[in-house]
């Protein structure tokens, strides 16, 4: 069956820097789109960094210039590079990927943003 692992998450001071890394298992990984969203307390659950099978990436105008996304198809995972972190980027991240009409979560992982 399909499976995401998120890890990496922590708490960091404001303008510190954190990766987080999305394992994943049961499809082609190499062959999937990959996503990473964010969910903060009492907000909807925003899209944050996408990249495609093809490598190409897209990303919230407010993490452009500040956030990464990359992968390593031989090691099955998805990354997030987060520098430069601002209290409004302290949310739950998910990684997410999409097979036909079906669509698999991770189970998040917690990044907070405070001195």
């Amino acid at each position: 069956q399909v499976q995401l692992v998120e890890s990496g998450g922590g708490l960091v001071q404001p303008g510190g820097s954190l990766r987080l890394s999305c394992a994943g298992s049961g499809f082609i990984f190499s062959m999937s789109g990959m996503r990473w969203y964010r969910q903060a307390p009492g907000k909807q659950r925003e899209l944050v960094a996408a990249i495609g099978s093809n490598g190409y990436t897209n990303y919230l105008d407010s993490v452009k210039g500040r956030f990464t996304i990359s992968r390593d198809n031989a090691k099955k995972t998805v990354y997030l590079q987060m520098n430069s972190l601002r209290a409004e980027d302290t949310a739950v991240y998910y990684c997410r990927t999409q097979r036909g009409n079906n669509e698999y979560w991770g189970q998040g992982t917690q990044v907070t943003v405070s001195s």
